[in-house]
């Protein structure tokens, strides 16, 4: 496919393409050629082609070659500059129908890049009234071996930084902003799902918190090793083909172009025949759906009931809850998150399956690769925008029925335990549960201990500050 745009469209409606196994009947209103017209045919498998932030990042990666290129002398200014516009328009988000190929293809993606190819050299042949060819002009020095895996990092880093990142630390943010609005508030512990040591919401809030600042860690440092771009390595991390100054200045102006730190990786055939980079990042990205499934199923609870769970909060009222039981509400916020998760942490398994299937030279598994990325950066990204806004914004403390719940809790006794023992704490701890009382009233008689002592010793809020409780003397 030579075009100076392609033919024209004739009476039924097709025109005749050519590419090197022969002619092949083309939509006459497709911008693709014969080569994305077979992987069409070829490829019918889930109806889903790549995402398109993986295309964009492709076109980007386009406009940076043609730049570079030009520069270096080894495609015509006019040509260089009609293939720029065209790819560029593509990574605005222009064109993107134009993109069909499903998603489960051949493993290097080449039929995605030649779908690319023969995009940008119709609509810059059109601009130009130039002939420019999908291979020798728009793929000139790159082969999909190493575009492809260049194109899903390049994916990766602008949505981890334009989206995945912003809305983690939007969350982190909601979370600090109420647990410090709560910090006053004293709540019953739990471990083992069972009545523990008293602490304050804004101390339980903390620990989402700093779940979620490692998180944030951990995939920025992995994100360190995916702006290594196997760019330049072509067909198997030689370089056959390419100008040896292409692959660092194509870099260079994907940095440019994104403002993130792109740099050529320094060994291309690592580049091209593994992906552990990207198998890190999808790790880190399943241990952040961990955290987050943590913190919507601790919600889940502190929202049960509201009489027969354990009550603690009320979450946002957002819809009807039941299709029979009228008033029903359910936590529909932390439900769909926790799907979500449940779903990035299976897709980071076909990651791990597909970072496996590099033979050699090349991994043949790098759609996969790039399509269930971008589906854990969505997923987490919204699911995190939606539990701050739509679940932790609002949700209301409901304070009495924790302070009652408190106030009946017969762990506080552990406090007492550097005072009386452990033995006689356990004695009174089992009473006061067994007679439905509070500790104080119970401690009060068998304790021995007078009740101001008693009531510094057992303040709730008091004993959420840990450390050896005032007051306390030696075991009797």
């Amino acid at each position: 496919m030579t075009t100076r745009a392609s033919r024209r469209k004739p009476a039924s409606g097709f025109r005749t393409e050519h590419d090197s196994m022969g002619a092949l009947q083309v939509p006459a209103a497709a911008l693709w050629g014969a080569q994305t017209q077979r992987a069409i045919a070829n490829f019918h498998i889930s109806g889903r082609p790549l995402p398109p932030a993986f295309l964009r990042a492709l076109a980007l990666v386009k406009a940076a070659a043609a730049v570079v290129n030009g520069h270096l002398g080894l495609l015509d200014a006019a040509r260089s500059e009609a293939i720029v516009q065209a790819a560029t328009a593509i990574a605005a988000g222009a064109h993107l129908d134009q993109f069909p190929i499903d998603r489960y293809q051949t493993g290097s993606g080449t039929s995605s890049n030649m779908n690319a190819n023969e995009v940008i050299a119709h609509l810059a042949a059109a601009r130009s009234k130039l002939a420019i060819h999908p291979n020798d002009h728009v793929n000139l020095g790159q082969s999909s071996n190493d575009v492809v895996p260049t194109s899903i990092r390049v994916m990766a880093v602008v949505e981890a930084r334009q989206t995945l990142l912003p809305a983690l630390a939007h969350l982190r943010k909601t979370i600090d902003r109420r647990g410090k609005a709560l910090k006053g508030v004293v709540k019953t512990g739990r471990t083992h799902l069972m009545d523990a040591m008293p602490l304050t919401f804004a101390q339980e809030f903390s620990a989402w918190s700093a779940q979620l600042a490692s998180a944030q860690a951990r995939i920025e440092d992995s994100l360190k090793r995916v702006h290594r771009l196997p760019i330049g390595g072509t067909a198997i991390g030689t370089g056959i083909n390419a100008h040896p100054k292409f692959g660092k200045r194509v870099a260079k102006a994907l940095a440019a172009a994104t403002g993130a730190k792109f740099e050529q990786a320094g060994n291309l055939f690592e580049g091209l025949a593994a992906q552990d980079d990207l198998v890190e990042l999808s790790g880190q990205l399943s241990a952040l759906a961990v955290a987050l499934m943590k913190i919507g199923n601790d919600l889940r609870w502190m929202n049960s009931g509201p009489l027969a769970g354990l009550g603690e909060i009320e979450l946002p009222a957002l819809q009807p809850g039941s299709s029979i039981m009228p008033g029903k509400v359910n936590p529909v916020i932390p439900e769909a998150l926790c799907m979500a998760c449940a779903q990035v942490i299976g897709l980071h398994q076909a990651i791990t399956v597909a970072g496996q299937s590099g033979n050699f030279q090349l991994n043949v598994m790098l759609p996969l690769i790039a399509s269930n990325l971008d589906e854990q950066l969505v997923l987490l990204a919204n699911a995190m925008r939606a539990l701050a806004d739509q679940a932790i914004a609002g949700l209301k403390v409901r304070t009495e029925g924790v302070a009652a719940a408190l106030e009946r809790n017969p762990i506080l006794v552990t406090a007492l335990n550097p005072v009386i023992g452990y033995e006689k704490a356990a004695a009174i701890a089992k009473r006061a549960y067994a007679e439905g009382r509070p500790v104080l009233a119970v401690a009060l008689e068998d304790s021995g201990l007078d009740e101001a002592r008693l009531r510094r010793l057992l303040d709730p809020a008091a004993l959420t500050r840990g450390g050896i409780h005032a007051g306390a003397g030696g075991a009797g």
